[in-house]
Protein backbone atom coordinates (compact mmCIF):
# COMPACT_ATOMS: atom_id res chain seq x y z
CA UNK A 1 0.00 0.00 0.00
CA UNK A 2 1.53 3.07 -1.16
CA UNK A 3 2.15 6.19 1.62
CA UNK A 4 -0.40 8.77 1.14
CA UNK A 5 1.37 11.90 -0.73
CA UNK A 6 2.34 14.70 1.49
CA UNK A 7 -0.01 18.33 0.85
CA UNK A 8 1.99 20.91 -0.02
CA UNK A 9 2.56 24.23 2.11
CA UNK A 10 1.29 27.23 0.49
CA UNK A 11 3.16 29.56 -0.64
CA UNK A 12 6.07 27.74 -1.44
CA UNK A 13 9.15 29.00 -0.45
CA UNK A 14 11.19 30.67 -3.07
CA UNK A 15 8.06 30.77 -4.77
CA UNK A 16 6.90 34.59 -5.78
CA UNK A 17 3.08 34.92 -5.53
CA UNK A 18 1.37 37.39 -8.12
CA UNK A 19 0.46 40.95 -6.28
CA UNK A 20 -3.08 40.69 -5.13
CA UNK A 21 -5.18 42.61 -7.71
CA UNK A 22 -6.69 46.42 -7.11
CA UNK A 23 -10.10 45.52 -8.18
CA UNK A 24 -11.77 48.69 -6.43
CA UNK A 25 -13.72 51.56 -8.70
CA UNK A 26 -11.59 54.81 -8.93
CA UNK A 27 -13.15 56.89 -6.34
CA UNK A 28 -14.17 59.86 -8.91
CA UNK A 29 -16.41 56.97 -10.04
CA UNK A 30 -17.40 55.60 -6.56
CA UNK A 31 -20.94 56.08 -5.32
CA UNK A 32 -20.41 57.75 -1.75
CA UNK A 33 -22.76 56.50 1.37
CA UNK A 34 -23.96 58.46 3.89
CA UNK A 35 -26.55 56.17 4.99
CA UNK A 36 -27.30 52.55 4.29
CA UNK A 37 -29.23 52.03 0.94
CA UNK A 38 -30.30 48.27 0.45
CA UNK A 39 -31.21 48.07 -3.91
CA UNK A 40 -32.61 45.04 -3.51
CA UNK A 41 -34.86 46.61 -1.66
CA UNK A 42 -35.70 49.21 -4.30
CA UNK A 43 -38.25 48.73 -6.84
CA UNK A 44 -38.69 51.97 -8.68
CA UNK A 45 -35.76 54.59 -9.33
CA UNK A 46 -36.91 57.92 -10.23
CA UNK A 47 -34.67 60.42 -12.06
CA UNK A 48 -34.71 64.32 -12.84
CA UNK A 49 -33.44 65.42 -15.75
CA UNK A 50 -31.78 69.15 -15.58
CA UNK A 51 -28.27 68.08 -13.97
CA UNK A 52 -28.90 64.84 -13.28
CA UNK A 53 -29.50 62.84 -16.81
CA UNK A 54 -28.52 65.81 -18.95
CA UNK A 55 -24.77 67.54 -17.63
CA UNK A 56 -24.33 70.61 -18.37
CA UNK A 57 -21.45 72.20 -18.79
CA UNK A 58 -21.59 74.80 -16.54
CA UNK A 59 -19.41 77.44 -17.76
CA UNK A 60 -21.05 77.58 -21.07
CA UNK A 61 -24.19 77.60 -19.19
CA UNK A 62 -23.15 80.98 -16.95
CA UNK A 63 -21.73 82.35 -19.67
CA UNK A 64 -25.33 82.84 -21.68
CA UNK A 65 -27.35 83.70 -18.23
CA UNK A 66 -25.04 86.13 -18.04
CA UNK A 67 -25.37 87.85 -21.17
CA UNK A 68 -28.89 87.34 -21.37
CA UNK A 69 -29.07 89.28 -18.20
CA UNK A 70 -26.76 91.87 -18.82
CA UNK A 71 -29.15 92.54 -21.71
CA UNK A 72 -32.36 93.10 -19.79
CA UNK A 73 -30.40 94.95 -16.85
CA UNK A 74 -29.77 97.66 -19.76
CA UNK A 75 -33.55 97.68 -21.04
CA UNK A 76 -34.24 98.44 -17.33
CA UNK A 77 -31.91 101.95 -17.19
CA UNK A 78 -28.06 99.80 -15.98
CA UNK A 79 -25.76 101.73 -17.75
CA UNK A 80 -24.28 100.24 -21.08
CA UNK A 81 -21.45 99.70 -20.02
CA UNK A 82 -22.22 96.56 -18.67
CA UNK A 83 -21.51 95.09 -22.08
CA UNK A 84 -18.53 95.44 -21.35
CA UNK A 85 -18.66 93.61 -18.28
CA UNK A 86 -15.91 91.25 -16.92
CA UNK A 87 -16.95 88.23 -15.14
CA UNK A 88 -15.29 85.03 -14.21
CA UNK A 89 -17.79 81.93 -14.59
CA UNK A 90 -15.82 80.03 -11.79
CA UNK A 91 -16.38 82.29 -9.18
CA UNK A 92 -19.42 81.02 -7.59
CA UNK A 93 -19.94 77.83 -6.27
CA UNK A 94 -22.79 76.12 -4.62
CA UNK A 95 -23.49 76.47 -0.77
CA UNK A 96 -22.72 80.11 -0.94
CA UNK A 97 -25.05 83.07 0.60
CA UNK A 98 -25.54 86.71 -0.69
CA UNK A 99 -25.74 89.24 1.64
CA UNK A 100 -28.20 91.85 -0.17
CA UNK A 101 -27.62 94.60 2.63
CA UNK A 102 -24.31 94.71 1.71
CA UNK A 103 -23.65 93.33 -1.67
CA UNK A 104 -21.40 90.08 0.26
CA UNK A 105 -21.18 86.75 -1.19
CA UNK A 106 -20.57 84.74 2.38
CA UNK A 107 -19.39 80.63 2.51
CA UNK A 108 -20.35 79.51 6.07
CA UNK A 109 -19.58 76.31 8.12
CA UNK A 110 -22.40 73.65 9.21
CA UNK A 111 -22.95 75.82 12.19
CA UNK A 112 -23.64 79.03 9.87
CA UNK A 113 -19.88 80.38 10.92
CA UNK A 114 -18.54 82.89 7.95
CA UNK A 115 -14.79 82.29 7.05
CA UNK A 116 -15.00 83.56 3.31
CA UNK A 117 -16.62 86.53 1.90
CA UNK A 118 -16.33 88.84 -1.15
CA UNK A 119 -18.05 92.12 -2.17
CA UNK A 120 -18.37 92.03 -5.99
CA UNK A 121 -14.89 90.09 -6.79
CA UNK A 122 -12.80 91.66 -3.84
CA UNK A 123 -11.89 89.50 -0.61
CA UNK A 124 -13.40 90.89 2.46
CA UNK A 125 -10.23 90.83 4.91
CA UNK A 126 -11.17 88.70 8.03
CA UNK A 127 -11.32 91.54 10.48
CA UNK A 128 -14.52 92.96 8.67
CA UNK A 129 -15.92 89.35 8.18
CA UNK A 130 -15.33 88.87 12.13
CA UNK A 131 -16.93 92.35 12.79
CA UNK A 132 -20.06 91.81 10.92
CA UNK A 133 -20.76 88.36 11.36
CA UNK A 134 -19.32 86.53 14.40
CA UNK A 135 -21.45 88.61 17.00
CA UNK A 136 -24.45 87.80 15.76
CA UNK A 137 -26.13 84.60 14.59
CA UNK A 138 -26.43 84.60 10.96
CA UNK A 139 -30.50 83.93 9.89
CA UNK A 140 -30.24 82.70 6.12
CA UNK A 141 -33.81 82.68 5.84
CA UNK A 142 -34.63 85.65 6.52
CA UNK A 143 -35.10 88.55 3.72
CA UNK A 144 -31.74 89.85 3.74
CA UNK A 145 -30.29 86.71 2.74
CA UNK A 146 -30.38 84.65 -0.42
CA UNK A 147 -29.11 80.92 -0.39
CA UNK A 148 -27.49 79.52 -3.39
CA UNK A 149 -27.96 75.93 -3.33
CA UNK A 150 -28.29 74.90 -6.76
CA UNK A 151 -26.00 74.66 -10.37
CA UNK A 152 -28.92 76.87 -12.41
CA UNK A 153 -28.32 79.06 -9.80
CA UNK A 154 -25.02 80.01 -9.87
CA UNK A 155 -24.77 82.28 -13.13
CA UNK A 156 -27.38 84.85 -10.50
CA UNK A 157 -24.07 84.67 -8.27
CA UNK A 158 -21.45 85.39 -11.35
CA UNK A 159 -23.20 88.69 -12.42
CA UNK A 160 -23.97 90.12 -9.37
CA UNK A 161 -20.65 90.10 -8.03
CA UNK A 162 -19.26 90.97 -11.33
CA UNK A 163 -21.77 93.84 -11.63
CA UNK A 164 -21.39 94.83 -7.96
CA UNK A 165 -17.52 95.21 -8.77
CA UNK A 166 -18.04 97.05 -11.95
CA UNK A 167 -20.86 99.69 -10.33
CA UNK A 168 -18.51 100.32 -7.39
CA UNK A 169 -15.63 101.07 -9.56
CA UNK A 170 -17.60 103.76 -11.47
CA UNK A 171 -18.60 105.07 -8.34
CA UNK A 172 -22.15 104.96 -8.09
CA UNK A 173 -24.45 104.66 -4.70
CA UNK A 174 -25.60 100.94 -5.34
CA UNK A 175 -28.82 99.89 -3.80
CA UNK A 176 -27.11 95.76 -3.58
CA UNK A 177 -30.98 94.35 -2.71
CA UNK A 178 -32.56 95.84 -5.40
CA UNK A 179 -30.07 94.64 -7.98
CA UNK A 180 -30.11 91.49 -6.81
CA UNK A 181 -33.64 91.35 -6.94
CA UNK A 182 -33.39 92.75 -10.65
CA UNK A 183 -30.69 90.34 -11.74
CA UNK A 184 -32.98 87.44 -10.48
CA UNK A 185 -35.86 89.23 -12.31
CA UNK A 186 -34.10 89.37 -15.41
CA UNK A 187 -32.64 85.62 -15.22
CA UNK A 188 -36.54 84.69 -14.51
CA UNK A 189 -37.02 86.52 -17.99
CA UNK A 190 -34.58 85.52 -20.44
CA UNK A 191 -36.01 81.76 -19.31
CA UNK A 192 -40.07 82.73 -19.36
CA UNK A 193 -39.43 84.36 -22.77
CA UNK A 194 -37.92 80.66 -24.09
CA UNK A 195 -34.76 82.54 -24.78
CA UNK A 196 -32.48 80.40 -23.00
CA UNK A 197 -33.93 76.85 -24.08
CA UNK A 198 -34.05 78.40 -27.67
CA UNK A 199 -30.29 78.83 -27.38
CA UNK A 200 -29.57 75.87 -25.71
CA UNK A 201 -31.67 73.61 -27.67
CA UNK A 202 -30.22 75.24 -31.05
CA UNK A 203 -26.97 73.81 -30.04
CA UNK A 204 -27.10 70.95 -27.46
CA UNK A 205 -23.29 69.46 -28.33
CA UNK A 206 -22.19 73.09 -26.85
CA UNK A 207 -23.83 72.82 -23.49
CA UNK A 208 -24.23 69.33 -22.73
CA UNK A 209 -21.75 67.22 -21.79
CA UNK A 210 -23.31 63.69 -23.41
CA UNK A 211 -22.45 60.20 -21.16
CA UNK A 212 -22.15 57.60 -23.15
CA UNK A 213 -22.73 55.12 -20.60
CA UNK A 214 -26.14 56.79 -19.34
CA UNK A 215 -28.43 54.21 -21.51
CA UNK A 216 -26.61 51.30 -20.46
CA UNK A 217 -26.46 52.08 -16.47
CA UNK A 218 -30.86 52.69 -16.68
CA UNK A 219 -30.76 49.34 -19.23
CA UNK A 220 -28.81 47.21 -16.19
CA UNK A 221 -31.16 48.98 -13.31
CA UNK A 222 -34.24 47.95 -16.01
CA UNK A 223 -32.92 44.34 -16.73
CA UNK A 224 -32.57 43.82 -12.97
CA UNK A 225 -36.53 44.71 -12.21
CA UNK A 226 -36.37 47.98 -11.31
CA UNK A 227 -38.75 50.40 -12.93
CA UNK A 228 -37.69 53.75 -13.96
CA UNK A 229 -39.50 57.13 -13.91
CA UNK A 230 -38.89 60.74 -14.89
CA UNK A 231 -39.89 63.31 -13.11
CA UNK A 232 -38.54 66.87 -14.09
CA UNK A 233 -39.82 70.50 -13.65
CA UNK A 234 -38.88 70.85 -17.37
CA UNK A 235 -41.79 70.90 -20.00
CA UNK A 236 -42.61 68.34 -22.23
CA UNK A 237 -40.97 70.14 -25.08
CA UNK A 238 -37.82 70.94 -23.64
CA UNK A 239 -37.65 67.77 -22.14
CA UNK A 240 -38.44 65.88 -25.59
CA UNK A 241 -35.29 67.60 -27.13
CA UNK A 242 -32.81 66.96 -24.30
CA UNK A 243 -33.69 63.22 -23.51
CA UNK A 244 -33.73 62.62 -27.12
CA UNK A 245 -30.50 63.98 -27.45
CA UNK A 246 -29.06 62.24 -24.13
CA UNK A 247 -30.88 58.42 -25.26
CA UNK A 248 -31.95 58.73 -28.89
CA UNK A 249 -30.79 55.61 -30.85
CA UNK A 250 -28.22 54.93 -27.91
CA UNK A 251 -29.17 51.19 -27.59
CA UNK A 252 -31.29 48.77 -30.32
CA UNK A 253 -33.59 47.71 -27.53
CA UNK A 254 -35.13 50.62 -26.87
CA UNK A 255 -36.83 52.31 -29.71
CA UNK A 256 -37.25 55.47 -27.95
CA UNK A 257 -35.75 57.63 -24.94
CA UNK A 258 -39.16 56.97 -23.53
CA UNK A 259 -39.53 53.50 -23.56
CA UNK A 260 -36.30 53.40 -20.48
CA UNK A 261 -39.11 54.78 -18.59
CA UNK A 262 -42.37 53.59 -17.05
CA UNK A 263 -43.46 56.94 -16.50
CA UNK A 264 -42.74 60.67 -17.52
CA UNK A 265 -44.03 63.36 -15.81
CA UNK A 266 -42.76 67.18 -16.99
CA UNK A 267 -44.04 70.08 -15.32
CA UNK A 268 -43.87 69.00 -12.38
CA UNK A 269 -43.55 72.17 -10.31
CA UNK A 270 -40.59 70.66 -7.80
CA UNK A 271 -40.71 71.32 -4.44
CA UNK A 272 -44.53 71.61 -4.85
CA UNK A 273 -44.83 68.45 -5.87
CA UNK A 274 -43.24 66.95 -2.58
CA UNK A 275 -46.15 68.85 -1.08
CA UNK A 276 -49.89 69.80 -2.44
CA UNK A 277 -48.50 70.09 -6.07
CA UNK A 278 -51.78 70.07 -8.51
CA UNK A 279 -53.81 67.42 -9.69
CA UNK A 280 -52.38 65.49 -12.32
CA UNK A 281 -52.98 65.05 -15.97
CA UNK A 282 -52.34 63.44 -18.98
CA UNK A 283 -51.17 65.23 -22.21
CA UNK A 284 -52.45 64.08 -25.40
CA UNK A 285 -49.83 66.35 -27.69
CA UNK A 286 -51.18 70.09 -26.45
CA UNK A 287 -54.40 68.52 -24.75
CA UNK A 288 -54.53 67.89 -20.57
CA UNK A 289 -57.26 66.00 -19.35
CA UNK A 290 -57.26 64.72 -16.03
CA UNK A 291 -56.43 61.51 -14.99
CA UNK A 292 -59.15 58.82 -14.22
CA UNK A 293 -57.06 55.41 -13.57
CA UNK A 294 -53.85 54.19 -13.00
CA UNK A 295 -50.59 55.67 -14.91
CA UNK A 296 -49.97 53.96 -18.08
CA UNK A 297 -46.49 53.01 -19.51
CA UNK A 298 -45.49 54.99 -22.17
CA UNK A 299 -47.88 58.11 -21.20
CA UNK A 300 -46.47 61.69 -20.58
CA UNK A 301 -48.16 63.29 -17.37
CA UNK A 302 -48.06 66.55 -16.43
CA UNK A 303 -47.58 68.16 -12.95
CA UNK A 304 -49.31 66.16 -9.93
CA UNK A 305 -48.05 65.29 -6.43
CA UNK A 306 -46.09 63.08 -4.23
CA UNK A 307 -49.75 61.47 -2.98
CA UNK A 308 -51.52 61.33 -6.25
CA UNK A 309 -48.38 60.29 -7.84
CA UNK A 310 -48.09 56.76 -5.05
CA UNK A 311 -51.78 56.03 -5.62
CA UNK A 312 -51.73 55.60 -9.23
CA UNK A 313 -48.66 54.40 -9.98
CA UNK A 314 -49.26 51.30 -7.82
CA UNK A 315 -46.34 51.74 -5.61
CA UNK A 316 -46.52 49.94 -2.47
CA UNK A 317 -44.54 51.26 -0.07
CA UNK A 318 -42.28 55.00 -0.55
CA UNK A 319 -39.33 53.26 0.66
CA UNK A 320 -39.11 51.31 -1.81
CA UNK A 321 -38.57 54.27 -4.41
CA UNK A 322 -35.00 55.80 -4.74
CA UNK A 323 -35.23 58.91 -6.28
CA UNK A 324 -32.08 60.84 -8.34
CA UNK A 325 -31.57 64.46 -8.01
CA UNK A 326 -28.99 67.04 -8.36
CA UNK A 327 -30.87 70.13 -6.08
CA UNK A 328 -30.76 69.76 -2.47
CA UNK A 329 -33.89 72.29 -2.01
CA UNK A 330 -36.07 70.38 -4.78
CA UNK A 331 -35.39 67.23 -5.19
CA UNK A 332 -33.95 65.88 -2.19
CA UNK A 333 -34.68 67.93 1.45
CA UNK A 334 -38.34 67.91 0.47
CA UNK A 335 -38.46 64.33 -0.81
CA UNK A 336 -37.09 63.66 2.16
CA UNK A 337 -38.84 65.33 4.65
CA UNK A 338 -42.12 65.20 2.89
CA UNK A 339 -41.88 60.45 1.63
CA UNK A 340 -40.14 57.99 2.90
CA UNK A 341 -38.07 58.23 -0.70
CA UNK A 342 -34.81 57.18 -0.46
CA UNK A 343 -32.62 59.72 -2.12
CA UNK A 344 -29.45 59.91 -4.34
CA UNK A 345 -27.49 63.34 -4.78
CA UNK A 346 -25.70 63.85 -8.23
CA UNK A 347 -22.90 66.48 -7.68
CA UNK A 348 -20.93 67.07 -10.99
CA UNK A 349 -18.57 68.70 -8.97
CA UNK A 350 -17.21 65.57 -6.94
CA UNK A 351 -14.81 65.40 -10.62
CA UNK A 352 -12.85 68.24 -9.14
CA UNK A 353 -13.33 67.63 -5.56
CA UNK A 354 -11.81 63.91 -5.59
CA UNK A 355 -8.93 65.24 -7.88
CA UNK A 356 -7.84 68.02 -5.74
CA UNK A 357 -9.03 65.74 -3.03
CA UNK A 358 -6.06 63.19 -4.14
CA UNK A 359 -3.65 65.86 -5.09
CA UNK A 360 -3.41 66.91 -1.86
CA UNK A 361 -3.06 63.90 -0.36
CA UNK A 362 1.04 64.71 0.97
CA UNK A 363 -0.63 68.19 2.56
CA UNK A 364 -3.56 66.65 4.08
CA UNK A 365 -1.21 63.98 5.89
CA UNK A 366 1.03 66.62 6.92
CA UNK A 367 -2.14 68.86 8.75
CA UNK A 368 -2.82 65.69 10.51
CA UNK A 369 0.63 64.82 11.65
CA UNK A 370 0.74 68.57 12.89
CA UNK A 371 -2.54 68.25 14.61
CA UNK A 372 -1.52 65.00 16.22
CA UNK A 373 1.74 67.16 17.39
CA UNK A 374 -0.09 70.32 18.39
CA UNK A 375 -1.99 68.08 20.92
CA UNK A 376 1.33 66.95 22.21
CA UNK A 377 2.72 70.26 22.24
CA UNK A 378 -0.77 71.53 24.32
CA UNK A 379 -0.39 68.68 26.94
CA UNK A 380 3.11 69.39 27.40
CA UNK A 381 2.34 73.35 27.54
CA UNK A 382 -0.22 72.50 30.04
CA UNK A 383 2.15 70.49 32.12
CA UNK A 384 4.79 72.96 32.36
CA UNK A 385 2.44 76.02 32.94
CA UNK A 386 1.42 74.25 36.00
CA UNK A 387 5.06 73.01 37.19
CA UNK A 388 6.37 77.03 36.77
CA UNK A 389 3.77 77.80 38.89
CA UNK A 390 4.14 75.47 41.24
CA UNK A 391 7.67 76.17 41.45
CA UNK A 392 6.62 80.07 41.93
CA UNK A 393 4.63 79.68 44.62
CA UNK A 394 7.06 77.38 46.87
CA UNK A 395 9.60 80.89 46.13
CA UNK A 396 12.37 78.34 47.42
CA UNK A 397 16.01 79.74 47.73
CA UNK A 398 17.35 76.71 46.98
CA UNK A 399 19.75 75.78 43.88
CA UNK A 400 17.52 72.86 43.03
CA UNK A 401 14.37 75.17 43.39
CA UNK A 402 15.84 77.91 41.58
CA UNK A 403 17.47 75.97 38.30
CA UNK A 404 14.24 73.62 38.27
CA UNK A 405 12.32 77.23 37.81
CA UNK A 406 14.80 77.81 35.03
CA UNK A 407 14.33 74.60 33.52
CA UNK A 408 10.49 74.47 33.24
CA UNK A 409 10.20 78.09 32.20
CA UNK A 410 13.34 76.92 29.23
CA UNK A 411 10.75 74.66 28.28
CA UNK A 412 7.40 76.77 28.04
CA UNK A 413 9.52 79.05 25.66
CA UNK A 414 10.71 76.22 23.69
CA UNK A 415 6.75 74.94 23.21
CA UNK A 416 5.46 78.16 22.93
CA UNK A 417 8.10 78.27 19.82
CA UNK A 418 7.25 75.05 18.47
CA UNK A 419 3.45 75.83 18.77
CA UNK A 420 3.75 79.22 17.02
CA UNK A 421 5.68 77.56 13.94
CA UNK A 422 3.26 74.21 14.18
CA UNK A 423 0.19 77.11 13.80
CA UNK A 424 2.25 79.01 10.81
CA UNK A 425 2.78 75.85 8.79
CA UNK A 426 -0.63 74.28 9.28
CA UNK A 427 -2.63 77.67 8.49
CA UNK A 428 0.17 77.75 5.12
CA UNK A 429 -0.65 74.67 4.11
CA UNK A 430 -4.54 74.93 4.47
CA UNK A 431 -4.02 78.17 1.94
CA UNK A 432 -2.41 75.98 0.00
CA UNK A 433 -4.93 73.08 0.21
CA UNK A 434 -7.65 75.18 -0.44
CA UNK A 435 -6.66 76.80 -3.40
CA UNK A 436 -6.17 72.92 -5.46
CA UNK A 437 -9.64 72.84 -4.35
CA UNK A 438 -11.25 76.57 -5.82
CA UNK A 439 -9.25 79.67 -6.84
CA UNK A 440 -11.67 81.58 -4.86
CA UNK A 441 -13.89 79.30 -2.42
CA UNK A 442 -11.72 76.56 -1.13
CA UNK A 443 -13.66 72.64 -0.82
CA UNK A 444 -17.13 72.65 -1.50
CA UNK A 445 -18.08 70.22 1.14
CA UNK A 446 -15.28 71.55 3.55
CA UNK A 447 -14.91 74.62 5.23
CA UNK A 448 -11.83 74.23 7.46
CA UNK A 449 -12.34 71.21 9.89
CA UNK A 450 -15.81 71.12 9.42
CA UNK A 451 -18.51 70.28 6.73
CA UNK A 452 -19.87 73.43 5.20
CA UNK A 453 -22.88 74.59 5.04
CA UNK A 454 -23.34 72.71 1.69
CA UNK A 455 -21.68 69.39 3.30
CA UNK A 456 -23.83 69.21 5.74
CA UNK A 457 -27.05 69.31 4.09
CA UNK A 458 -25.28 66.64 1.49
CA UNK A 459 -25.21 64.65 4.55
CA UNK A 460 -28.07 65.11 6.12
CA UNK A 461 -30.60 65.00 3.31
CA UNK A 462 -28.79 62.45 0.72
CA UNK A 463 -28.61 58.61 1.27
CA UNK A 464 -25.97 58.41 -1.66
CA UNK A 465 -24.12 60.74 -3.79
CA UNK A 466 -22.15 60.21 -6.80
CA UNK A 467 -20.62 62.67 -9.60
CA UNK A 468 -23.14 61.51 -12.28
CA UNK A 469 -25.59 59.18 -12.83
CA UNK A 470 -23.58 56.59 -14.70
CA UNK A 471 -21.93 55.89 -11.50
CA UNK A 472 -24.46 52.98 -10.47
CA UNK A 473 -22.90 51.30 -13.72
CA UNK A 474 -19.81 49.83 -11.71
CA UNK A 475 -22.03 48.73 -8.90
CA UNK A 476 -24.86 45.57 -8.63
CA UNK A 477 -28.28 47.12 -8.98
CA UNK A 478 -28.81 44.47 -5.61
CA UNK A 479 -26.04 46.36 -4.03
CA UNK A 480 -25.79 46.93 -0.29
CA UNK A 481 -24.79 50.28 0.10
CA UNK A 482 -23.06 50.47 3.61
CA UNK A 483 -22.07 53.73 4.97
CA UNK A 484 -18.55 54.26 7.07
CA UNK A 485 -18.65 53.98 11.06
CA UNK A 486 -19.63 57.49 12.22
CA UNK A 487 -16.62 58.16 14.84
CA UNK A 488 -17.88 61.07 17.35
CA UNK A 489 -14.67 63.01 19.08
CA UNK A 490 -14.57 60.45 21.69
CA UNK A 491 -13.77 57.35 19.85
CA UNK A 492 -10.96 58.94 17.86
Amino acid sequence: MSAAPHQLVLPLAGVSQPPLSDHSIPRVDRVFVNRDLRMANIEWVGFDMDYTLAIYRQSEMDRLSVELTVERLIRRGYPSSLLKLEYDTRFPIRGLLVDKRYGHVLKMDRYKVVHHGYHGLQKIPKQELTELYHHKRIRPHTPRYHWIDTLFALSEVTSYAAIVDALDKRGEKVDYDQLFADVRAAIDEAHAEGAVYAVVTADLERFIEKDPELARTLHKLRSAGKKLFLLTNSPLSYTERMMSFLLGGAMPEYPSWRHYFEFVLCSAGKPRWFQDGRPLMERDGEILRPVKGPLERGKIYDGGNLVEFERLAGLNTGSSVLYVGDHIYGDILRSKKESSWHTAMIIPELDAEVEAYEVCAADLGRQRALEEERDRLENDLRYYQARFKELSKAATDDSFGQSERVRAKRALDRIRTELRANVAEHESLADRISQRFHPYWGSLLKEQSEMSSFGLQVDLYADIYMRRVSCLKAYSPQQFFRSPYDLMPHEL
